[in-house]
């Protein structure tokens, strides 16, 4: 079995020392940076080294682009990219257009990452946008009105897998309200169940079969009082498997970041324990890894189960289209956002 972990790289190419790693450790995925990309050849080239190393051609390689602020996949090698919230703006004065042109940006995204190799889009941001939060989401969110947020995701994640990329809805059960940025500090949402299955919980809810999801590194005390979401086996159970009813592949938020507390080996301990299936790790430290792959232990059975139904979701993907197209429609749709 796999490591259940997703590492990334220091550069380019994978070193001599990466390569021996990952050899040996197995991981099951791995997740690509700004750092990591120079022109389309060279990612292809190294998603194909990634894949080699542990022997399996459908190993998952993920990447951030959401499109605005988080697209690591930039000009002049790949189109400039729009933020959700451009979206969203455009739902409440043409809610057609604007899921035309969310399906749009899922395809034309999609088939940028198909031909690198890149077969995860650690997106659609399902977190709602909330006066006086922090603004690590910020743009990142669809809107408000979490109903309008499952329609827009819900475009965005069929049109990203009728190109054949695989959908991570993020980040469950929900980072909008935060007031701190879970890279820096943990986050608390201080409020009662009832209220969030209302607000923040519900966009996850309407989009429970999409084929992956991302944790969030939040602490909600009238759930939790004492560990935050990704390490919650609370919130994991009855929240996100029983509440919202997901029953997809669980890949923890960066485990490195601020909001957890503990080594790197226990930090990814109490992610397993609490019953995500991935730990995901963002830094390209051997040492670090190396812990990291101990504490997160091989993949499970039900786990590998989750990856092959998720890839089950893309099977007959690609869908054929014309990109060029699609481009020139979109670009009129959201030129109509701003007139």
């Amino acid at each position: 079995m796999p490591t259940a972990t997703i590492f990334t790289c220091a550069g380019p190419e994978l070193t001599a020392d990466e390569t021996a790693f990952f050899k040996e450790v197995q991981p099951f995925g791995f997740i690509l940076f700004a750092d990591n990309i120079e022109t389309p050849e060279q990612v292809r080239n190294l998603t194909d080294s990634m894949r080699e190393c542990v022997g399996r051609e459908d190993a998952p390689v993920l990447l951030d682009q959401e499109g605005g602020r988080v697209a690591r996949l930039q000009p002049p090698q790949w189109r400039a990219t729009l933020p959700a919230k451009r979206y969203g703006d455009l739902a409440l004065t043409d809610k057609t257009a604007a899921l035309r042109a969310t399906w749009i940006n899922g395809r034309l995204l999609a088939a940028e990452l198909y031909e690198l190799g890149i077969n995860v889009d650690c997106a659609p941001v399902l977190d709602l946008s909330i006066p006086g939060a922090h603004d690590v989401i910020g743009d990142r969110s669809f809107g408000a009105d979490p109903a309008l947020v499952i329609e827009l995701a819900r475009a965005f994640s069929e049109g990203l897998m009728s190109g054949g990329v695989l959908a991570m809805i993020k980040h469950v059960p929900g980072h909008g309200r935060a007031m701190a940025d879970s890279h820096k500090e943990l986050p608390t949402v201080d409020l009662p169940r009832a209220e969030l299955e209302k607000t923040d919980f519900a966009p996850f809810k309407g989009l429970a079969d999409v084929p992956l999801a991302m944790t969030a590194h939040i602490l909600f005390p009238q759930i939790d009082p004492e560990r935050p979401a990704t390490t919650s086996p609370i919130v994991i159970s009855e929240i996100v498997r029983g509440y919202i009813g997901y029953q997809g592949l669980i890949v923890s938020d960066d485990v490195t970041m601020a909001a957890l507390s503990g080594s790197d080996r226990v930090r990814a301990e109490t992610t397993r324990e609490a019953g995500c299936d991935v730990v995901l790790h963002c830094y390209a430290e051997l040492e670090q890894m190396r812990e990291i792959a101990i504490g997160s232990g091989e993949m499970e059975s039900d786990s590998i189960a989750r990856w092959t139904a998720a890839q089950q979701k893309v099977k007959d993907a690609p869908i054929n289209a014309d990109l060029k197209a699609l481009a020139q429609e979109h670009s009129e749709l959201m030129e109509g956002a701003n007139t």
